[in-house]
Formats: C-alpha cells, sequence, structure tokens
C-alpha cells in the first residue's frame, strides 16, 4: 500500500462536510442567534477553537460531552467542536429533571458536561454523584462555549485523526421501555442523512431558513439546520417557537423556509397573528416528528396557496429522516409518510418477517446507512431492534399500490378494545373533523368491560362549548361502532415535549385513575 494517507484522503466525516462548505462559500452569512451573525468561514474557524479548547481540557476521541442547554450559536459551536476532533456529543433535554439528568450522565459515562447558566440549580443536584470530570457553561458566563468561540485570536485544531465510523453523538430516545436507550449515531450516519435531505428536500444556497425546534433534538438539528448550512442556506435560529415571535419573524426576515411538528403548526394556525402577518415569503414548509391530522394539512394549505409542504417521517435512530411526500404527491395522498428516500430502505412486515400485501397492517422496518450503530450500552435491545437484520420502527403502517407509506400509529399507541385492536390516529382524523375540535389525542384507558377503553382528550377552539354526546355522535357518522369513543375528556392544553412531540404516556397515567 502506498504511504499516502488513505482515511484522510477518502475521508468524509461531519467536520469536512462543514470545512467543504467554509471554503466555497467563506464570508457569506450562514447563521443568526440573538443579534449576532456567523458567516461560513467564522463558523468553521470557532469549531476549531472549541476543539482546542476541549483538547486542552483533556478531553480525548471518543470520550462524551453533555450538552444541557437551550438553543444557541454556542450550542451549535460545542458541537461542532466535538465532531472535530471525534468527541462525542450528547444532547440532553433541557427540561429534564435532576434524576433524569443524572441517570443520562452516569449510562453515557460522560466526562464533560456544559450546561445554560439558568439550568445550574439542575446541574448542581447532580455533581455529587455523577463522575462528570469537567463542568462549563455553554453561554452567559465567564469563560463560556461562546467567549472562546468568538476569541478570533485564539489557536484552532483544523484536522483530527478522526473518521467516517467513529461515533459522532449518542442521542437518548424513550423508546416503549421506562429507561431512556442511546442511539449511537456515526458520522457516516449524518452524512448520509445530509445528502438525502439537500436533494429530497430541495434545500438551495438561497434559502432562508427560521430553526425554532430545539438542536438536542435530531428533526432540527440534523434533517435541516446541518443539511442546510451544507448547500450555502442562512439559518436563523432562535430559541423555542413561541407563536407569536416565530410569525413576527418570518415577515420581517423574509423566511423562505420553516419545519415544525403538527402541535407547533396548530399553534400558530390558531394565533391571531397568523392571519395578521404577511407570511408570503415561505415556499417551503416541513412538518413531522409526528402525524400531521388531515383536516390542520388542508387548513394550512387553504390559508398558505402556493406554498410546498413536505411531509417528513422518520425517528431519531435512522438520523432521522426515512420517507418524505413531497408537494407535488399531497393532492392524492394527503394522509401519506409518501416513499422512502434516496438512502432508505422500507419493509412493512408481519410477525414473521414476511411482506404485508397492499393495504395490510404490519412493523415498518429499514436499512440504511443512517441508521444507528448501536443502543449503547444495551445489547438486548440493540439485538432486539435489529432482529431478523432490519431495523424494527416500532411504527405501525401500510403501503398502498404504488408504493406509498402510511403510518396509522405506534405499536405502543394501539388500543386494543374489547379484543379488537383500534388505531388513535384514525379516531383523531375523524374527531379532528368536528368544527369545536383544536387539538385531541385519543388513547385507551383502562376499563373493566372493554379492557382498554377509547378515549377522546379534546382542546376546544374558542367560542366552542363541551359537547361531550355531540362529539360522540360526530364520530358515530364516520367511524364503526368499536372505533367510537366511549368517552370524552376536555382539557385545556395538551403535554408535549420541548420538541412539540405530543406525550400520549403522560395522558394515560394522568387519566387511568
Amino acid at each position: 500500500m502506498s504511504s499516502v494517507n488513505a482515511p484522510a484522503l477518502h475521508r468524509s466525516t461531519i467536520s469536512d462536510g462543514l470545512r467543504r462548505s467554509a471554503m466555497k462559500f467563506r464570508g457569506r452569512a450562514a447563521l443568526t442567534f440573538a443579534g449576532r451573525t456567523w458567516s461560513f468561514a467564522e463558523i468553521d474557524e470557532a469549531a476549531g477553537r472549541v476543539a482546542h479548547r476541549l483538547a486542552g481540557m483533556g478531553l480525548k476521541k471518543g470520550d462524551r460531552v453533555g450538552a444541557y442547554a437551550k438553543n444557541s450559536d454556542a450550542y451549535l459551536m460545542l458541537w461542532l467542536g466535538c465532531v472535530r476532533i471525534g468527541l462525542v456529543h450528547v444532547p440532553i433535554n433541557y427540561a429534564l429533571t435532576a434524576g433524569e439528568l443524572s441517570y443520562i450522565l452516569e449510562q453515557s459515562g460522560a466526562k464533560a458536561l456544559f450546561h445554560d447558566p439558568d439550568l445550574g440549580a439542575t446541574v448542581d443536584a447532580v455533581r455529587k454523584t455523577a463522575k462528570v470530570e469537567h463542568y462549563g457553561l455553554i453561554r452567559g458566563g465567564d469563560g463560556d462555549i461562546l467567549s472562546t468561540a468568538l476569541d478570533k485570536a485564539g489557536a484552532r485544531i483544523d484536522e483530527s485523526d478522526c473518521v467516517d465510523g467513529d461515533p459522532a453523538q449518542m442521542c437518548y430516545t424513550s423508546g416503549t421501555t421506562a429507561a431512556p436507550k442511546a442511539a449511537v449515531m456515526s458520522h457516516r450516519a449524518y452524512v448520509a442523512e445530509y445528502l438525502a435531505c439537500a436533494i429530497e428536500m430541495e434545500f438551495s444556497g438561497n434559502d432562508v431558513a427560521l430553526a425554532a425546534l430545539p438542536l438536542y433534538h435530531t428533526a432540527q438539528m440534523h434533517a435541516f439546520t446541518m443539511p442546510q448550512m451544507m448547500v450555502g442556506a442562512v439559518t436563523h435560529l432562535i430559541e423555542s417557537p413561541v407563536p407569536e415571535v416565530v410569525l413576527e419573524l418570518i415577515e420581517r426576515l423574509k423566511i423562505t423556509s420553516f419545519f415544525a411538528p403538527p402541535t407547533v403548526w396548530i399553534s400558530l394556525l390558531r394565533h391571531p397573528d397568523f392571519l395578521k402577518r404577511d407570511l408570503c415569503t415561505l415556499k417551503n414548509i416541513y412538518y413531522g416528528a409526528s402525524i400531521m391530522p388531515v383536516p390542520v394539512l388542508q387548513e394550512l394549505r387553504e390559508k398558505l396557496p402556493g406554498v410546498r409542504f413536505y411531509n417528513c417521517y422518520g425517528q431519531t435512530e435512522i438520523a432521522p429522516l426515512a420517507t418524505i411526500l413531497k408537494p407535488e404527491e399531497h393532492d392524492d395522498r394527503p394522509a401519506s409518510a409518501g416513499r422512502p428516500i434516496i438512502t432508505v430502505q422500507t419493509r412493512v412486515v408481519d410477525e414473521q418477517m414476511n411482506d404485508c400485501a397492499p393495504g395490510v397492517h404490519g412493523e415498518i422496518v429499514h436499512r440504511s446507512p443512517q441508521l444507528l450503530d448501536e443502543y449503547y450500552n444495551k445489547p438486548e435491545e440493540t439485538a432486539e431492534a435489529f432482529a431478523g437484520g432490519w431495523f424494527h420502527s416500532g411504527d405501525v403502517g401500510y403501503f398502498d399500490e404504488e408504493g406509498y407509506l402510511f403510518v396509522v400509529d405506534r405499536v405502543k399507541d394501539i388500543i386494543k378494545s374489547g379484543g379488537v385492536v383500534v388505531a388513535g390516529r384514525e379516531v383523531e382524523e375523524a374527531l379532528f373533523k368536528h368544527p369545536s375540535v383544536s387539538e385531541v389525542a385519543v388513547v385507551g384507558l383502562p376499563d373493566p368491560k372493554w379492557i382498554e377503553a377509547v378515549t377522546a382528550i379534546v382542546v376546544l377552539k374558542p367560542g366552542h362549548a363541551e359537547d361531550e354526546a355531540g362529539l360522540i355522535a360526530h364520530a358515530r357518522e364516520i367511524l364503526a361502532p368499536f372505533k367510537v369513543p366511549k368517552k370524552v375528556i376536555y382539557v385545556q392544553n395538551l403535554p408535549r415535549n420541548t420538541a412539540g412531540k405530543l406525550l400520549k404516556r403522560q395522558l394515560r397515567t394522568e387519566f387511568a385513575g
């Protein structure tokens, strides 16, 4: 073999992708946050300075670094600094309690933890028991990551021995078990994801993107912010998707590209500013992370004519995009999750791993270079997830005759009522057609007769009154008798996590008694 450094010669890590973008787009604006603007070259240099600081702390390739913070430019710089030198970034939901934080730090073996100042009390509560060696601030204090990133005189690391197959991130996902599992994601998986997203979601250097969902969540970070950075788009980053803020920024910054889960789109639709703001610059709208009710989608399309809609389906373990419904496909199949993207092979199978016929429900399974390597230190869960040589998503769905995927529900959310199976999503779709319903979640609650009673938990639109009998009568007109809710519970709000996902498990626990 020649003396050429073969791994570096053929390498394509996340940091390599950033450096290529910096060389190509140089002084063009790449990111804004809180009044600061970063060019592509400035982000690349800042990542090198953060990497130098992390290495100077004694952190070595493969060490885990926890990030416990809300969205900021500094959060992104910590991530990019980690992957520059082969550290494994561990994103942590900033809403977690001290006990939950402690579990992740222990299970991941994190050697360092960086956090926001307003999360300091939670961090202090775990210091005595956590085996973390280094603590620091991401922003808002002396010696924080932001200061390092901004210090143009600071030393940098521009190259390392990191290679494609090295782990880049450990992403915790609850799945169907009580204890969170860490999906180990490689550089190779994410780079494959970025290229596929750029093609399938038609990103371009002309995009003006708004990033409002948490960067700790794979959808915002890896399906949007990172691939859009790779193609030269500018991203306006904000801390959270506050409806009035989002709508004002779309108008003022002339945003062309925006992603949000259905719960956020519903909150935008119901906000009085939705019809007051000029949203005409929006060209591409992306939705995903949970199933979009068709009536809500139709309302959005009516109120935003000319906008291109993309339905994005996947999960953390596949980096996260698996299938996509393109704008031109929405008219014929608005309820579909689309078809697999170019880097993903998807099947719907029965319990013996046989392909289900079109229209027949089964479990959705995948093969892809985007998939996780393993669940960290959980060999049994890893083996179960990859049983039969395919990754088991835990989602129930079916293909139609032309290969379009329809997601029925999560396996864990399927309701078994009176000996028959009911998909909560189908019931939700029916109830969303009632004029009084703003939001609805359908779950199975313990019942002496039905074992699990189909139960609708409803948030009303303003100006409408509770009418359980009327809503049940409406459902009877659309659904088979066994699918009709046995009970309706009215609430002010539905519980969501900070990524906007509906927490059905919490609803089942709250109303089980």
